[in-house]
């Protein structure tokens, strides 16, 4: 089976990716002209306002509306504050190891990182909802989505220290003066932040102070607090020794950290100090645009479509890269030649005006399909998928699936394969938030079990954050996904000004009937000589 990555840069209004395994739809992703991706770039702002009671600034970075800057998400650089206490603060932040770097949280992003119900880690940290108060779960991981202030070692595999060494820690952490928020930050104060999570109806994005970016081997952290480490999603000792031994070869500075991608596995040092080499560079670009700038202004691009897809959805499986459009084609073939030239030849122009791309392999029939909330599965079942405000309701319905010999067979099965669509829906649609999956009730316990694992299978190849629970008395099973981008219907869609979204509107005589008691109500109150 064939693996092809696809890219429609015909219009220069919308750029459109997919990856297909055979002739079925993997991966998907868009950007139009008129909504491009702010999350991973840098800014120089401006502190327009600090709110004690949020312990947050709320920053201009030059977006629609102020970004929300928590209080963890400030680096100690920029407090206020006598350099030895911001000293021993710095210190004290490289020490702690129960929180992941702002990098790590891209790297997991980036990588994909699946987790189990009973593994969350329920120290949340404030987002931009803090702002607007709490939205419900928007499927970040507690402690992670944003990047924190008290950075971790990337591994997640801290050893052990002896008890004198760790009471030693926790006395110089009591010695340490706590501040808040409006002692160390003032308003019209300069800093660089990072978006690291879009600006999503009245909310502002979010934003960090803990700077990372992203290339095809590693990830960088020019003012990170620890030294950094190697993807948590490389789970084999093996390959995180060697890893862990080449980062040890890179020349890296003090004050920057460095944390090894999936994507650096089987690489050898070469190609990784070429990578770490291109993001210093960036760094140093960064920094001369930062010197000659004045906030709100952009100083960092992550880069549009074709490059993050290169960089983060391109792998050796890939047989070939297609691409319809000469910009969008000197573009790949460009990047490519400078992440890994010696695929660059995989890079080919598509070249035929008598059927489009995404026609001749079957895609855009597939795409269209993503529109609609019903998915037939090959059994003959079907799932219903309703996004709603608080959460993403699918139903999984067994349809004209009769095949099996009773109807717990007949369950299973469909369940089964609703759980590999599902996931597979989840991603193309980038549905995100709390999703509530109601599958066909089975009586029998080892099955409920089987559905489970077939999906945290399914959903281990997903690049966003995933926590999956396990199917309820009620037949109900719950996950929380990590919202990426806005979701394929909000990107796409826009609320109907008839029916302001419900997908309803009142019947003529209901309607008659409200008038008639407008009129009544009218006549009662007097207020009027004439109704017309």
């Amino acid at each position: 089976m064939s693996t092809r990555m696809l890219m429609d840069g015909t219009h220069p209004e919308e750029i459109r990716i997919v990856v297909t395994g055979g002739k079925r739809v993997e991966e998907y992703d868009i950007e139009t002209s008129t909504k491009t991706q702010l999350k991973g770039n840098i800014y120089l702002a401006k502190v327009t306002r600090v709110e004690p009671s949020l312990q947050a600034a709320f920053v201009d970075y030059g977006g629609n509306r102020h970004g929300f800057l928590a209080f963890n998400e400030i680096h100690p650089d920029y407090y206020q504050i006598p350099i030895e206490d911001r000293e021993a603060l710095i210190a004290a932040e490289a020490e702690s190891a129960d929180k992941a770097t702002a990098a790590q949280a891209l790297v997991d992003e980036i990588d994909g990182d699946i987790t189990d119900a009973s593994e969350i880690d329920t120290d949340d940290t404030e987002g931009a909802d803090g702002a607007d108060g709490a939205d419900g779960n928007d499927g970040e991981e507690p402690g992670e989505e944003a990047g924190t202030a008290e950075a971790a070692d990337a591994d997640g595999e801290e050893e052990e220290a002896p008890k004198e060494a760790r009471s030693r820690r926790r006395g110089r952490r009591h010695q340490i003066r706590h501040y808040r928020i409006q002692e160390v930050i003032k308003r019209r104060q300069i800093l660089l932040v990072q978006v690291v999570k879009e600006e999503r109806g009245n909310k502002g994005a979010a934003l960090t102070s803990y700077l990372s970016i992203a290339g095809r081997y590693c990830v960088l952290m020019p003012n990170a607090v620890r030294g950094g480490g190697v993807s948590r999603k490389i789970t084999n000792p093996a390959a995180r020794r060697q890893l862990k031994s080449l980062l040890n070869d890179l020349d890296i500075p003090k004050g920057m950290g460095v944390i090894m991608r999936t994507a650096g596995m089987e690489r050898n040092k070469s190609e990784i100090k070429r990578d770490f080499d291109y993001l210093r560079r960036v760094w140093d670009e960064v920094r001369e645009l930062t010197l000659d700038s004045a906030a709100p202004t952009l100083v960092y691009e992550e880069g549009n479509l074709i490059k993050r897809a290169i960089r983060d959805l391109y792998s050796r499986d890939i047989d070939e890269v297609l691409v319809e459009g000469d910009e969008a084609y000197q573009t790949a073939k460009k990047f490519m030649r400078m992440m890994m030239p010696s695929h660059a030849k995989r890079v080919q122009p598509y070249r035929d005006d008598s059927i489009p791309l995404f026609h001749r392999f079957q895609v855009e029939s597939q795409l269209e399909a993503m529109h609609s909330p019903e998915v037939t599965l090959k059994s003959g079942g079907y799932i219903v998928i309703n996004p709603t405000e608080a959460l993403v309701a699918i139903d999984v319905n067994s349809g004209r699936a009769t095949r099996a010999r009773n109807i717990e067979e007949t369950a299973l099965k469909t369940n089964l394969e609703a759980a590999t669509e599902i996931s597979r829906q989840l991603r193309l649609r980038d549905l995100a938030g709390l999703i509530v999956i109601d599958f066909i009730d089975m009586e029998v316990n080892r099955n409920q079990r089987a559905v489970e694992k077939r999906l945290k299978e399914a959903m281990k190849i997903d690049r966003a954050r995933v926590q999956v629970g396990r199917i309820s008395t009620f037949g109900l099973l719950e996950l929380s996904r990590q919202r990426l981008r806005p979701s394929l219907i909000e990107a796409s869609t826009e609320v109907c000004n008839h029916c302001h979204g419900t997908g309803h509107v009142r019947s003529i005589e209901s309607t008659a009937m409200r008038v008639l008691r407008a009129i009544e109500e009218e006549g009662i109150r007097k207020r009027s000589a004439e109704i017309t």
